[in-house]
């Protein structure tokens, strides 16, 4: 089940807020803690907060702290892009939100509402953090001076850009329709989208198109005069009493805003008076033009009225504060609970709210992206932090990998090599990093060198070791690492940017050994493309594995899947797909298919199978019409080292994604290899799953 639910707008004034508190009351009736989230808010003065959170806090009385509602001002977004920072902006959008989701049952994320410098980029970034929060979507548009083609159109184009990159829409919302066209828009919007897209339109409504007096008070920066709890009056249009009084009693209209001059003290008691009378329409206000005040002799008459309305004085010339008050977009606050309740009446109203609350319940995201994959993996390692051995100390990647490790918090680490030299290393490469935060070993001048040199003895004196070789052996930093491991001195160990992978891991293959109903040691890549993370496997160890290895390869990969949130729907690779191919590898991948069916028949798995089928859903559909991974497959199990390698290197150059491991499966305890051409954040990456590995152990 989604736990959040995204609302995007195509453009400004769009009436968002009816759909924000629209939902909100739609779903604190569905789930007992709902919080709020806007990864990007309009800049706000110090010591004041963004009114449409505040809005949503106070009057949904949520368990939620202003500055934890939101994770950048427009201005700080603009700051970060203009310095290429749009990984960090994504980095720190999802952790504040992923703070949110810790304590709440549901969330309500609103998107961007297209104002002020940096709208242009809005867009993209509304798809970008849908995507990877991996949350349906709400898209909004809105009815105002557009044809219906237009209108349609516009929200199609949505919805088609949020699909194409991979989130799906519930709902979409023509809002300010017209009330006479509200059912031709409604059978344009469902002829023109699919039909598992709800619409909803809603017409547009004076309550909610208008400003409050108090609104207007603060565009122009008023001097409230008299009538100050009144301010949440509504005004419904304005006029300016600039004839005689007689004249301009004829244009009131209901709810209407007088401005004049602040001289004109027939037009102000003319309105006040009017607005008791049982023959003229209420006023909303009146606004005094010029800076000009009324005769103290008028206030003593106005303060004695039973009945009085907000007046207001402002500095500007009446032309220029009517133009001023004509340009005012109206906003929801929390103080004005008319508007709010209007607001979610019309959403419950126009809205097919039944439906798209069971949406939200069965909702189930597809995939994981990268960055919220690897944010997880961050967050995993932290919350249960393990002890981590690094054999190679001296290696720069290793000592930059480390610097970034202890500053995440994410681990514990020991550095193997000669203190002297990883601490001079350090120092010339003007890495900022305390080496009192790390533990660094000299095997040779370990105090456990000697107990570790005797256990390796006894474990491997039925192969003919003795103790003076085990001693020599245990001088080798993978010997000694595995053995930290191996004794629980250490939780997992992470090698090879310098040794060969048998140098790595022949040690764990020695005396760590398999886990009970494991017979062999295999490996996977997490491949982190650009919309989805997938499982390679095995990419670094198996040359020539037989079906049944080949089955305890996938049956292992599922496993790690699991472990690391990716629905295991397994593809057994070869060039063939279904029952067409013959020939002796085919064969051994539809033998090993047969074998994972029987062993584990509530895997989904698919074989043979080709990446192309396993991968297009038309291709699969086409090959494999009733397969249940065909299209859609999130493991990749290759038929040989020589294909599983050449093909996570192709697709790593080719997409530029991002993979991470190789992670060895089936060891009782983690000891991963590195490849010599790995980077600082391979080495970063590797040393997370290891931790992670550890855990579950």
């Amino acid at each position: 089940m989604s736990k959040a639910i995204y609302i995007a707008t195509t453009e400004p004034n769009s009436g968002k807020s009816i759909v924000s508190l629209g939902l909100m009351q739609l779903l604190l009736g569905k789930a007992a803690k709902v919080g709020f989230f806007r990864p990007i808010i309009d800049d706000f003065e110090k010591g004041t907060m963004d009114s449409h959170i505040h809005t949503i806090i106070t009057h949904f009385e949520l368990d939620l702290e202003f500055k934890d509602a939101y994770a950048y001002t427009r201005s700080e977004v603009v700051k970060q892009k203009n310095l290429d920072r749009d990984d960090e902006i994504l980095g720190q959008i999802i952790h504040k939100y992923k703070a949110i989701e810790d304590r709440f049952d549901f969330i309500l994320v609103e998107g961007t509402d297209f104002s002020g410098e940096g709208a242009i980029i809005e867009w993209d970034i509304n798809v970008l953090v849908a995507k990877n929060l991996g949350i349906p979507t709400v898209i909004i548009a809105s009815g105002t001076g557009k044809t219906l083609e237009e209108l349609i159109g516009n929200l199609f184009m949505a919805y088609d850009s949020f699909k194409e990159k991979g989130v799906e829409v519930l709902l979409t919302v023509a809002n300010k329709v017209e009330p006479k066209n509200i059912d031709i828009v409604t059978t344009g919007l469902q002829k023109k989208l699919p039909n598992n897209v709800l619409v909803g339109v809603i017409p547009t409504n004076p309550l909610l198109g208008n400003p409050t007096v108090k609104e207007i008070s603060k565009e122009l920066e008023a001097k409230i005069l008299f009538g100050e709890e009144f301010l949440n009056n509504q005004a419904g249009g304005f006029s300016v009493g600039a004839m005689q009084l007689r004249n301009y009693l004829t244009h009131l209209k209901k709810d209407s805003l007088v401005i004049t001059p602040g001289d004109r003290a027939d037009i102000i008691l003319g309105a006040l008076q009017a607005n008791i009378s049982a023959n003229y329409p209420n006023i909303s206000g009146i606004v005094l033009t010029g800076g000009l005040l009324p005769e103290k002799s008028i206030v003593k008459l106005i303060k004695g009225l039973s009945d009085i309305v907000p007046i207001l004085s402002v500095q500007g010339g009446t032309f220029s504060v009517t133009n001023q008050i004509g340009t005012i977009r109206p906003k929801i606050y929390a103080e004005n609970t008319v508007k709010i309740n209007t607001s979610i009446q019309e959403f419950e109203k126009h809205v097919p709210t039944t439906q798209l609350a069971e949406r939200l319940i069965t909702f189930k995201p597809r995939g994981i992206t990268p960055r919220m994959f690897q944010y997880n993996l961050l967050k995993r390692a932290k919350s249960e932090k393990k002890h981590i051995v690094l054999p190679e100390g001296t290696d720069e990647r290793i000592l930059l990998a480390t610097k970034k490790l202890i500053d995440a918090d994410a681990v514990t680490l020991t550095l193997l090599g000669n203190p002297e030299e990883i601490k001079s290393k350090i120092i010339e490469l003007d890495i900022v990093l305390d080496a009192s935060a790390i533990n660094i070993v000299n095997p040779a001048e370990s105090p456990h060198f000697l107990e570790y040199a005797t256990t390796l003895f006894e474990l491997r004196k039925h192969k003919n070791v003795n103790l003076a070789m085990a001693k020599d052996l245990m001088e080798d930093v993978s010997y000694f690492g595995t053995m930290m491991v191996y004794m629980g001195h250490a939780d997992g160990m992470v090698s090879g940017a310098v040794h060969t992978t048998q140098h790595t891991i022949r040690p764990a293959l020695q005396f760590i050994k398999t886990r009970p109903g494991v017979s062999i040691v295999s490996s996977v890549f997490f491949m982190c493309l650009p919309n989805r993370v997938t499982i390679f496997g095995d990419c670094a160890i198996n040359p020539n594995p037989t079906a049944e290895q080949l089955s305890e390869i996938a049956i292992s990969s599922a496993a790690t899947s699991i472990a690391f949130g990716i629905e295991p729907k397994i593809a057994m690779l070869s060039y063939s797909s279904g029952a067409s191919g013959v020939g002796e590898d085919v064969d051994r991948v539809r033998k090993a298919t047969e074998i994972i069916r029987e062993k584990r028949p509530e895997l989904k798995v698919e074989g043979p199978i080709q990446y192309d089928a396993a991968v297009d859903s038309k291709v699969g559909l086409a090959k494999l019409p009733d397969s249940q991974v065909a299209g859609q497959a999130s493991v990749f199990i290759f038929p040989d080292l020589n294909t599983g390698n050449n093909t996570y290197k192709a697709v790593q150059r080719e997409t530029g994604a991002l993979a991470i491991g190789p992670m060895l499966q089936g060891l009782n305890k983690p000891v991963n290899d590195l490849s010599r051409g790995c980077t600082v954040e391979d080495i970063y990456n590797t040393v997370i799953i290891t931790a992670i590995q550890a855990q579950g152990l």
